[in-house]
């Protein structure tokens, strides 16, 4: 669910590792005519170069076994209630997306935190769908491409259901991430923690002036 940055980055990468992928969007003809900006192509002309992956409005879904929310943080209710409670019940929603407030420019402030998450509040709203909030603490190519580091670093799984994080898990395993470098921190109001992880992940970027770093968790 998505096509900017984080879409573009993850689903070439899961297609990759076999699986069929489609990219959800509200209106395939505007996505498809969305200009380019600086360095960062058009999306018609990223989509040229990726035509094994479907591209479906929200309307055309078919069914699946596992939805990434990929989408703006404050755009995710509206998109998720366009496909509807039906399409997504019994399944595994990987959410990716942080609660980010750009309305005062940077550094980004969340929209909610301390007491909830963006995380929970999907599961609030989708009570039948198995919420697990994942690879939200590190940059877009970094998610599915731990290797891009020089060493070993840390992945997240927050969620309610233990069969949906290992379904999760299993993705994450194919991807590279090492078995006893994925933490399962419990239900998804654990979530809370790896989205507030955003306010210093923000300020180190500034610091390094590179996206390219992740948490590594030693003991």
């Amino acid at each position: 669910m998505g096509t900017g940055m984080v879409a573009k980055n993850i689903a070439p990468r899961i297609a990759e590792l076999g699986h069929d992928v489609t990219l959800a969007t509200r209106n395939k003809e505007e996505t498809l005519s969305r200009p380019g900006n600086g360095n960062n192509p058009s999306f018609g002309d990223w989509y040229k170069d990726h035509t094994n992956l479907k591209l479906a409005n929200l309307s055309e879904l078919g069914d699946a076994d596992m939805y990434v929310n990929a989408t703006n943080g404050k755009g995710t209710m509206d998109f998720l209630n366009a496909i509807g409670a039906e399409k997504l019940k019994g399944k595994t929603l990987i959410d990716i997306t942080n609660p980010l407030d750009f309305s005062n420019g940077m550094p980004p402030t969340l929209f909610v935190c301390n007491d909830d998450s963006l995380g929970e509040q999907i599961q609030r709203a989708f009570p039948e769908v198995n919420v697990v909030k994942s690879l939200n603490t590190l940059t877009a190519p970094l998610m599915l491409n731990p290797e891009k580091l020089n060493s070993d670093s840390t992945v997240f799984v927050s969620g309610n259901s233990e069969e949906a994080k290992k379904q999760v898990r299993s993705l994450l395993e194919q991807a590279g991430w090492k078995n006893n470098h994925i933490i399962d921190l419990g239900d998804i109001t654990t979530a809370r923690g790896t989205e507030q992880w955003l306010a210093l992940w923000v300020r180190l970027y500034g610091h390094l002036q590179t996206p390219m770093f992740n948490l590594a968790i030693v003991k």
